[in-house]
């Protein structure tokens, strides 16, 4: 369908086919705008071959729901929410294309970027691979730089602490059901309200922090 084609932007660590591949996607709801400034930002810092992306094959996904940032809204064109439909059998064009790409690729983790405009502050899910937990919490101190951490022990109607949520909501954007080992899974998100700019810098710092992270963790992981 016209206006649904979703852009890739692929960075290569400088062994191919020997890095850490992780994929990172913006835009699911239409409104968010946010997420996908933050990974446009990131896009260009990784041309640049920066020495700390040298074992990372980056993948980029700025725009997940085209025709819902066309219309400025959260849900698509046909009237969805596509960050509810991901591994339920749906036909939307969007899905199809995010779930072929996220079986064949089998991403070791997935950052997904969103903006929440009932929060006041960052905050984050967790899931899959037990480091998530271990790699939002810096990231939510290298945004803190930029914007308060979200406190509140109720987040989004789930339990939360310090800002980091352990449940949440079905038919996410996520690596398929079936995918061993599983994917460390991570869901930022920035205050929607706050200034876009703050949002934006807040993002791209979260995001820095991770990739400087889970090398480190992965490291350690090897040694043990």
């Amino acid at each position: 369908m016209p206006g649904t084609h979703i852009a890739k932007i692929t960075h290569k660590p400088l062994k191919p086919g020997h890095g850490i591949k992780l994929g990172i996607f913006a835009g699911i709801h239409g409104d968010e705008e946010a997420g996908t400034l933050a990974t446009q930002e990131l896009i260009r810092w990784a041309a640049g071959k920066p020495e700390e992306l040298h074992d990372y094959e980056l993948h980029f996904y700025p725009v997940c729901n085209p025709t819902g940032l066309a219309l400025g809204t959260r849900h698509s064109h046909s009237g969805l929410d596509l960050n509810r439909e991901f591994w339920k059998g749906s036909t939307e064009p969007e899905i199809v294309f995010l779930e072929a790409e996220l079986r064949r690729e089998k991403y070791d983790g997935i950052i997904s970027l969103h903006s929440d405009d009932t929060s006041d502050g960052c905050y984050g899910f967790v899931s899959g691979d037990l480091l998530s937990e271990h790699l939002l919490e810096p990231a939510l101190q290298a945004a803190a730089t930029f914007l308060p951490r979200n406190e509140a022990l109720i987040i989004d109607g789930f339990k939360a602490r310090h800002g980091i949520i352990k449940e949440g909501y079905l038919g996410i954007l996520s690596a398929p059901p079936e995918q061993r080992p599983h994917a460390l899974e991570i869901v930022f998100e920035t205050p929607a309200l706050a200034p876009m700019d703050a949002q934006v810098k807040a993002t791209v710092a979260a995001v820095k922090r991770i990739l400087v992270e889970y090398r480190e963790l992965q490291a350690y992981a090897a040694n043990l």
